[in-house]
């Protein structure tokens, strides 16, 4: 018999040579039963370090007691007193480097599957809509990402009324078109939504903040207070030669194409060039999606290129083991010197070899150039997945406007970064935007939820 306190229940995955083909998401829920055996190793220690780890704190032992007891709706409850999110958390944030790399079993074994068990309750429960007294107050929040959403369900509970201003045509920010539908279904992320409508939060699209209405409008028309949660639109790009040749897309383009736009579809008004072979530089999860939804459109081959070891990839381990299951291919310690094209178009890349020296100050070991080694690859797509800069927008407009709101050097909104205040009276910030880069769902949520926090103790 499998002692359960050691054996930790893992999800079922499609057949990748099945769901490379399709978007249909990879990964099962677990059953009930699974559910309880994981659940049941959960040793609830007195000084849980899981907590510590998530940053929205949610009550994790306390959750999973209640998936023991058998009272799924109440584990809802739990997760829901600080975390809204639990189907789209639990699908997309990187349980390894936060929540489960707390847990106490993993020092010795495998930690407690914390992410999966927070989907699981999260997909067999709903939202509790309780009344709520209006204060008669208008808030205003920019972004309908992790941030804005967070902070517009903290705030919407405390009676205020919130809107919400999307830039695009369609809800949900980076957890839409940013994150393939493979990773994390619609339906899933429109249910999330769905409660923060029926909430009373009111979402208005095709809404530039900066260009369609500035700050100044915003609290010209009676709100009380604005939270910025504009992401980060800008991509990082290589600065080599060649990057403006056709089929050279930034992960920003090309995720934001297909997930939002379909342009992988033969009757897309804007289509993209689908060829042989495409290869993707960087090695985060934006990396690995980028090189999934590659090969699930047409791609014959798929490489991600990345100037260190595969033991320095900074992608979630499942998303690094799911991309080489569907056939993408790896190719490590080499990094772009220069994109070469006939014409307009991409034909090759040259790649300068690389090997590790010392560690950098993330801790992991710096590439180094090895002198006279290089390689040159066909291609005819580059994807480059290099991280993103603020989306500069707002800063200009205010700016523009002579208006003083601080930013630093890189572009990034100053907050105060225990309440996410900027140097505006009225004005918070957080996500992406700000400069701690909140570059993870739960971490934006955090951001979220602590300026809803300060905003509410502003307006009270």
């Amino acid at each position: 018999m499998i002692d359960n306190k050691k054996q930790r229940q893992k999800l079922q995955t499609l057949d990748p040579d099945y769901r490379n083909k399709n978007f249909e998401e990879v990964e099962n829920n677990f059953s009930d039963e699974q559910a309880l055996a994981e659940a049941n190793r959960c040793i609830q220690c007195k000084n849980p370090k899981c907590v510590e780890g998530c940053p929205v704190n949610v009550q994790i032992p306390e959750f999973i007691k209640k998936i023991k007891e058998g009272n799924i709706e109440e584990a809802g409850k739990l997760i829901r007193q600080t975390n809204f999110l639990p189907s789209v958390c639990g699908r997309v944030c990187p349980q390894e480097h936060q929540c489960e790399g707390k847990c106490v079993l993993g020092i010795k074994g495998q930690p407690i599957a914390i992410g999966a068990l927070e989907r699981y309750v999260g997909d067999k429960t709903s939202s509790d809509i309780k009344a709520i007294k209006p204060s008669g107050k208008k808030i205003a929040i920019i972004g309908s990402g992790c941030a804005g959403m967070s902070a517009a369900a903290d705030l919407s509970k405390a009676g205020h009324k919130i809107t919400v201003f999307e830039a695009l045509h369609a809800l949900g920010g980076v957890l839409r078109y940013g994150i393939p539908e493979f990773r994390l279904p619609r339906n899933v992320l429109d249910k999330e939504i769905d409660f923060l409508k029926k909430l009373g939060v009111e979402f208005k699209t095709n809404v530039i903040i900066g260009k369609s209405l500035t700050l100044k409008d915003l609290f010209d028309d009676g709100y009380k207070a604005v939270f910025i949660s504009s992401g980060a639109g800008l991509p990082k790009m290589l600065n080599v030669p060649g990057e403006n040749l056709n089929g050279v897309y930034s992960a920003n383009e090309f995720l934001t194409r297909v997930n939002l736009m379909k342009a992988h579809r033969k009757d897309s008004p804007t289509p993209l060039k689908i060829g042989k072979r495409a290869v993707i530089i960087g090695g985060g999860n934006t990396a690995m999606d980028s090189a999934r939804v590659s090969k699930r459109i047409g791609f014959e081959e798929v490489i991600i290129i990345y100037r260190r070891s595969e033991e320095e990839l900074p992608a979630r381990k499942a998303e690094i083991e799911h991309a080489k299951e569907e056939g993408v291919k790896f190719l490590m310690l080499h990094s772009p010197l220069e994109i070469i094209g006939d014409n307009k178009d991409v034909k090759s890349v040259k790649l300068q070899t690389m090997e590790l020296g010392e560690p950098d100050n993330s801790g992991r070991r710096s590439p180094v150039p090895v002198e006279g080694k290089t390689v040159d690859l066909e291609v005819d797509t580059v994807i480059i997945a290099l991280g993103t800069n603020p989306n500069p927008i707002i800063q200009r407009s205010m700016k523009e406007d002579n208006i003083d709101l601080k930013v630093d050097k890189r572009g990034y909104i100053i907050i105060n970064p225990q309440t996410g205040e900027t140097s505006l009276s009225g004005v918070w910030a957080g996500g992406d935007i700000a400069p701690s880069g909140e570059s993870t769902a739960i971490n934006a949520m955090g951001a979220g939820k602590k300026a809803a926090k300060a905003i509410n103790k502003y307006l009270c």
